[in-house]
């Protein structure tokens, strides 16, 4: 015969399992999420100037090209881009910006701050797929940081990475 304390404490086990299972699930975006609510993607690109030394288009943005959505600190998520590797070892890369579109900051001026995100893995991704688009899954922190590239406002610890299928 089973005590009632049993009893209890295995149905309140079976009650957190499944919360359990729902945290564990990612929430997908896409990079349209990162712009914060009730501002439009027309008004953070901004005015620009030409180069013409360099030849290349130089945007100007104004500040709600570093707006964030604040609703994503801390969330747990999945969302698809292309790889700027920083950090590239022979067993891959563990550091690198994750961009909307391919050649983002390194063909053409960078997108704004709330369109990059600086992503660190633990497991290497291989160096060999850095041309894949993948879908990066982990915790994303709110972080307006600087680099060569360009301003990020958004920042991911990699849990895990796949090679994002069309």
């Amino acid at each position: 015969m089973i005590s009632r304390r049993s009893t209890l404490m295995l149905l309140s086990g079976s009650l957190a399992a499944p919360q359990v299972a729902l945290a564990a699930t990612p929430r997908e975006i896409t990079w349209d999420d990162l712009i914060p609510p009730g501002v439009p993607y027309s008004e953070i690109i901004g005015q620009g100037e030409i180069d013409e030394i360099n030849d290349t288009w130089n945007p100007i943005f104004d500040e709600n090209a570093t707006k964030l959505n604040k609703a994503l600190d801390g969330a747990f998520i999945k969302m698809p881009g292309f790889i700027i590797p920083f950090d590239v070892s022979a067993k891959g890369v563990t550091e690198f910006m994750l961009v909307p579109y391919t050649g983002a900051c390194i063909h053409t001026p960078p997108p704004p701050a709330n369109q990059l995100v600086m992503v660190d893995t633990k497991t290497p991704w291989p160096s060999d797929d850095l041309w894949d688009p993948v879908w990066v899954i982990g915790q994303m922190r709110t972080q307006l940081q600087s680099t060569d590239l360009g301003q990020t406002g958004y920042a991911i610890t990699a849990e895990k990475m796949e090679i994002y299928e069309w």
